[in-house]
């Protein structure tokens, strides 16, 4: 049988014996970036974030575990359930705190459920289950899990779906120009205005991972991510130690772009990669460009992607204008236990209703690809 804990931080669990429990090709699990999050900064118990990982110990030795948190709001989480907070204090009972199985602030689709096989994921799930029951929780949420995660997950477990935009190249792209090519008139033509409105500007592109990133580079990338929580009035959670941190001890899997103009960073875009895949997580810019957003985020990423042989591009939650540029609208799921059984079936039912929208939806967006011809399922 295995031994759980809860541990209130990652500093009690080697590095190794915890990135031995996943194949590395995420790097948001990686034990690098979440003792980050906890050791500069970013989480903060009156933000909603207090850790809380499951672990299973076979002796000395963990078998599985969760990156988890205790939460007293539903923010930084991008599955949303505030009409489930708001349901349940109509109910009478109180939804936070919850437990929420997550990467924080980080809507990206990665293993959740760390362990070597299923059966150890199961365990896992049952002491997530017994630790809710044992504090009295409300309930547990497993987001952003991948689809091969689908079915440890028993009916107990609600399950929810929404949609993002990801780029694929399962066409074999070799370049921009070949991307291009498979895409219709207009949207081909449309790209290539606004990325020929950029450099008329007199804009140039830095690409650095983060051993070739100085301290001014990360100082701007950090500035930029601050401007842009500031224009929209939200608290910045990540700090300028924690960016330094990611280039310290994940050097090859931190890419900014970085955006000069007259001698100097004008806007730039933070990028994490994983085995195959490319994730764009934070942007901002101090000077108005057209076109500058699209190129930054969308398309410098999408020739790091081809230069490098990256499968896959996310640049992050949400915006249909994505579409238009080559990113395809692709399922993300999530998994929820609710303790209040009564509680529980309304919401398996409010749930079913939820994934037939979100599944016309999706059938609705792929109507509007922007390729001449289909391109091979992701």
């Amino acid at each position: 049988m295995f031994a759980p804990r809860v541990h209130d931080s990652l500093r009690a669990i080697p590095a190794a014996d915890w990135d031995a429990l996943h194949d590395s090709g995420n790097p948001f699990v990686s034990h690098a970036f979440l003792s980050g999050l906890e050791q500069h900064g970013c989480l903060r118990s009156d933000w909603g974030w207090t850790p809380h990982h499951l672990v299973l110990w076979d002796g000395s030795e963990p078998v599985a575990a969760a990156p988890g948190y205790l939460k007293d709001n539903s923010h930084g989480e991008f599955v949303f359930d505030h009409a489930w907070a708001h349901a349940y204090a109509r109910y009478g009972r109180d939804y936070f705190p919850k437990w929420l199985g997550a990467v924080p602030y980080s809507p990206v689709t990665g293993p959740r459920l760390l362990a070597r096989d299923d059966t150890s994921r199961r365990a896992l799930l049952a002491a997530i289950v017994k630790d809710a029951r044992r504090t009295g929780l409300s309930s547990a949420h497993v987001n952003f899990h991948t689809a091969a995660e689908d079915t440890v997950f028993d009916d107990d477990w609600l399950p929810r779906t929404d949609v993002q935009y990801h780029w694929r190249n399962d066409a074999g792209w070799r370049d921009f120009e070949a991307f291009l090519a498979a895409m219709d008139h207009k949207r081909r033509k449309n790209i290539r205005q606004e990325r020929n409105k950029v450099a008329r500007a007199g804009v140039r592109f830095r690409v650095l991972h983060g051993d070739e990133a100085d301290e001014a580079d990360l100082a701007a990338i950090h500035g930029f991510y601050l401007q842009t929580f500031a224009e929209y009035g939200n608290p910045p959670a990540l700090t300028l130690d924690f960016v330094r941190h990611l280039a310290a001890t994940m050097p090859r899997a931190l890419v900014l772009i970085l955006a000069d103009l007259d001698g100097e960073p004008v806007a730039g875009a933070l990028c994490l990669r994983g085995g195959d895949t490319l994730y764009g997580r934070y942007w901002g810019s101090t000077r108005t460009v057209p076109g500058l957003h699209f190129e930054t985020c969308y398309y410098q990423g999408i020739d790091y992607c081809l230069r490098e042989g990256l499968r896959r591009f996310e640049p992050g939650a949400q915006g249909e204008h994505k579409i238009a540029r080559g990113f395809l609208p692709t399922l993300v799921r999530s998994h929820h236990w609710i303790a209040d059984p009564a509680f529980a079936e309304a919401l398996r039912r409010w749930c079913d209703e939820e994934a037939a929208s979100v599944r016309g939806y999706k059938a609705m967006l792929d109507a509007h690809s922007p390729f001449k011809a289909p391109l091979p399922p992701g």
